[in-house]
């Protein structure tokens, strides 16, 4: 395993990224990870003839979403900052980003597969919003699973925190696919669809098929951070129940 937490390849002579997040068995979204993806983007942005990137992860499960920790009240505005930022730039990547989900993908991890294109599940993958659960909610899925999957799945998953299977996920539109190796077929889907394209023109069709929901995006994000900083964060609630999972205990609700 390497010490780094990203491993960073490029595929099909430099056309292809792949970005490999690299702490199996959880692949914790934290302020470290986020750097490194951060910064595994930024170093091939500009690159011409780049087509497409594949975001996937080593071990059995994609993410089981961000660092509690940096969600308790001291770290969760700088935390918000640093996963909006990273998901805004995977929204305004000039290419598309096809993610590949085993296992488990959840919270700020399935937000994260939400900022790419489009997801390919294998059969055993699970998805889920649990944030609802430790008092909490997930901002940016509040914003992208209403424009993915429309309002009420989304609503669905954002205030019942419950996790649907790979099957059920492709058939509210979640998923593109459903394969025993993800991570090949999305690749043989770059090979088949964007390989054979100018990187010039997808560039500038990536441009055009999001505009518009890009400024819708990033205006509905400032405010739900708003609504979680002063709003929710300004609660009881929230603190007992990050606290009671890092506890492993169950939480003791005031409704307040």
């Amino acid at each position: 395993m390497s010490n780094l937490p990203l491993n960073v390849q490029l595929l099909s002579d430099g056309r292809v990224l792949r970005l490999t997040l690299a702490r199996p068995k959880a692949n914790i979204v934290n302020a470290e990870m986020l750097a490194a993806l951060k910064a595994g983007l930024d170093a091939h942005r500009d690159h011409a003839g780049l087509a497409a990137v594949l975001l996937d992860a080593e071990g059995p499960n994609f993410s089981f979403g961000a660092s509690v920790e940096e969600h308790l009240p001291q770290q969760c505005a700088a935390m918000l900052g640093t996963i909006h930022g990273v998901i805004l730039d995977m929204l305004a990547y000039p290419v598309p980003i096809l993610v590949a989900v085993r296992g488990h993908c959840l919270g700020g991890g399935l937000e994260l597969a939400c900022a790419g294109s489009m997801i390919f599940a294998a059969a055993d993958a699970h998805f889920a919003q649990p944030e609802i659960r430790l008092g909490v909610f997930a901002p940016a899925a509040s914003c992208l699973l209403p424009e993915r999957i429309g309002r009420a799945s989304a609503e669905d998953l954002l205030l019942s925190g419950r996790s649907i299977d790979a099957m059920e996920a492709y058939r509210i539109g979640l998923v593109h696919a459903v394969n025993d190796a993800p991570e090949q077929l999305a690749l043989e889907y770059i090979d088949a669809n964007l390989l054979p394209h100018s990187s010039h023109a997808l560039r500038h069709a990536m441009r055009a098929a999001r505009t518009g929901f890009l400024e819708r995006i990033r205006e509905r994000i400032g405010v739900v951070e708003q609504i979680y900083l002063e709003g929710l964060m300004q609660g009881r609630d929230p603190v007992e129940g990050l606290q009671s999972f890092l506890e492993k205990r169950r939480p003791e609700w005031k409704h307040e």
